[in-house]
């Protein structure tokens, strides 16, 4: 696919109707963004909400994920995609991701282990499943043995097939070449996860990072691709953003890092932005209502644009020069504004100016 230029991801804030995420999807629509990312945490489930988004008017792309892949199978995150491009005729991408010990461990229950392998292994099986393989796999952290997708998929492109000679993933037979290949993207921040997605994925997401960390991302992916010996994957970044954000989307915002302190990676990256001492309330075991109260405004806003038009478009500017190929606004509601258009729409005029 064209690379997109500005897109839109799904909020799920903790203090808003879970229903907001419909209002958005028909805001991105409505104001012509280039694809909808359809994430999960704890209110729907990411494919059916594509369904219902996909069943409606409109046309946009879909991304589902980022997906765990501790948490889901190679096989029923194929069979998700399938389901949503078969029941709503539109392109559909997906996003693997390896999520946190919280979701993983805590929420469901599973084992979080070797993650950069886990996501490389996953991505290379989805992958097959998706260009119509019937797939025989025996790897570190998955196995598979003689699964194929029954629903119309995408056709396998000669980059595809070159990049899968030599591993386990067997070709099969049966492509669809009037479909087109659903891109395969991987959440990744460190260098393993890094090096993995370098080596396998149609594009990089990443989230939650300064623009002075998604030009290091981006070098860290080229160097890897080069070492691959292919094209380095373009990069998409997911940004928090509130136009002339009100105290109750502030309040918002807080409450939504809140979560991200102590999860490793992100921790890292909230300290070296010059908030070590929240980092450490959080590490310490604090209450969150007390690790909120210590949250300043402050903090969302490095990995963020907020602000009136003019600070917008200096962020924009600052993740677009750091290599950011697609940037993904999720934007922050409000009562007063549950689609988040006020936001979605300051964002396109400035992209568009």
């Amino acid at each position: 696919m064209t690379d997109p230029a500005l897109g839109v991801s799904l909020p799920y804030w903790q203090d808003r109707d879970p229903l907001d995420a419909l209002l958005v999807a028909e805001t991105a629509e409505k104001l012509g963004y280039d694809r909808l990312w359809i994430g999960e945490m704890a209110t729907f489930d990411a494919f059916a909400l594509a369904s219902a988004i996909g069943g409606t008017a409109g046309r946009i792309p879909l991304c589902v994920g980022p997906l765990a892949v501790d948490v889901r199978t190679p096989a029923t995150i194929a069979m998700g995609v399938a389901s949503v491009a078969a029941l709503t005729g539109r392109p559909v991408d997906v996003a693997l991701g390896t999520s946190s010990t919280v979701v993983v461990r805590d929420w469901h229950g599973r084992e979080r282990r070797r993650t950069a392998v886990h996501l490389e292994e996953s991505a290379r099986i989805v992958r097959a499943l998706l260009s119509g393989d019937r797939v025989e796999y025996e790897g570190a952290t998955e196995r598979m043995n003689g699964f194929r997708l029954r629903l119309p998929v995408a056709p396998r492109t000669e980059s595809d097939i070159l990049a899968q000679s030599g591993s386990q993933v067997m070709a099969g037979r049966g492509n669809d070449p009037s479909r087109a290949r659903a891109e395969l993207v991987l959440a990744a921040f460190g260098a393993s996860a890094l090096r993995a997605a370098a080596r396998v994925a149609d594009r990089v997401v990443l989230n939650l990072v300064t623009p002075a960390q998604v030009a290091r991302c981006v070098t860290a992916i080229k160097e890897f691709a080069e070492r691959a010996g292919h094209d380095a994957p373009p990069v998409s970044v997911w940004v928090t953003a509130a136009a002339d954000p009100s105290p109750e989307m502030l309040a918002t915002l807080r409450r939504g890092v809140v979560g991200y302190l102590r999860a490793p990676g992100y921790d890292a990256m909230f300290t070296e932005a010059g908030f070590g001492e929240v980092v450490g309330l959080a590490h310490s075991g604090a209450r969150p209502r007390a690790v909120l109260a210590a949250v300043p405004d402050e903090l969302a806003a490095v990995v963020g644009m907020f602000g009136d038009r003019a600070e917008i478009a200096a962020r924009l500017t600052a993740y677009r020069e750091a290599g950011a190929d697609e940037v993904v606004i999720v934007p922050v509601t409000t009562a007063e504004d549950p689609g988040g258009s006020y936001t979605l729409e300051t964002v396109l005029g400035v992209e568009r100016a």
